[in-house]
């Protein structure tokens, strides 16, 4: 504990009154703090000035990253006939219909990224309570409800991260690993913080993007310059 304890005050230490900076000074900082024993994720947290509750500021959408995320997603297909065959050479890990659904109704889930053709909506359509809390739920909105299941398994396996708002108004993704490139995870923030701006809901008021941070996995967060962010 010594240790730890020992490698978190030198990693506050070095955030010590740093905020607002590039994203190309953040992702330094956190690439020469991150400690851990294992690669460490960057996690993104983006503060929104909505209210989710209200259906026109629902905030919710998919990028694919540049440069991926670094993360080895298990991919789940809801399919039938030549669409499961489609998805089983596209590379998905389980294929499946109602004994996929009994897998998830006996509370294994051993997926991260669910995926369904239309005609088995309402099949996985009753698995809601179980998927929808791990925000698993396929949806047209965010391409894991197509016929092309072999686009979406590819996608969700390249680097696509979903994201949604939460209650508070925050959205927070993982969006590479710390031995990534700088540049590669520069470029990874940009191309999240323009998707989540993009995807800006038309009963949004005022100010939307109120702050970004980034943090990796076991380190602490830090701000950053909201026009180095944005592009702007």
């Amino acid at each position: 504990m010594a240790k730890l304890a020992k490698r978190t005050a030198a990693a506050r230490a070095a955030f010590e009154g740093k905020s607002n900076l590039s994203v190309e000074e953040a992702v330094k900082l956190i690439k020469s703090t991150a400690a851990a024993k294992f690669d460490e994720t960057l996690e993104i947290a983006m503060n929104l000035g909505v209210d989710p509750r209200h259906a026109d500021q629902m905030v919710r959408g998919v990028v694919t990253l540049p440069n991926g995320t670094g993360k080895t997603v298990r991919v789940a297909v809801f399919a039938r006939g030549a669409k499961a065959d489609e998805a089983k050479a596209a590379g998905a890990d389980i294929v499946g219909a109602e004994d996929l659904m009994e897998t998830v109704q006996g509370g294994k889930i051993e997926f991260d990224r669910c995926i369904a053709t239309p005609d088995m909506m309402p099949l996985v359509g009753r698995l809601g309570k179980v998927l929808g809390p791990r925000n698993l739920m396929p949806n047209p909105k965010v391409g894991t409800v197509t016929m092309d299941v072999a686009a979406a398994v590819q996608a969700a396996k390249g680097g696509e991260v979903q994201f949604k708002v939460e209650k508070a108004g925050v959205i927070h993704a993982g969006i590479g690993k710390v031995s990534f490139d700088e540049a590669k995870l520069a470029e990874n923030v940009r191309a999240f913080v323009d998707a989540v701006s993009r995807a800006k809901p038309s009963g949004a008021k005022g100010t939307y993007v109120k702050k970004v941070s980034l943090s990796s996995t076991m380190g602490p967060g830090v701000s950053l310059d909201l026009a180095s962010a944005t592009g702007n």
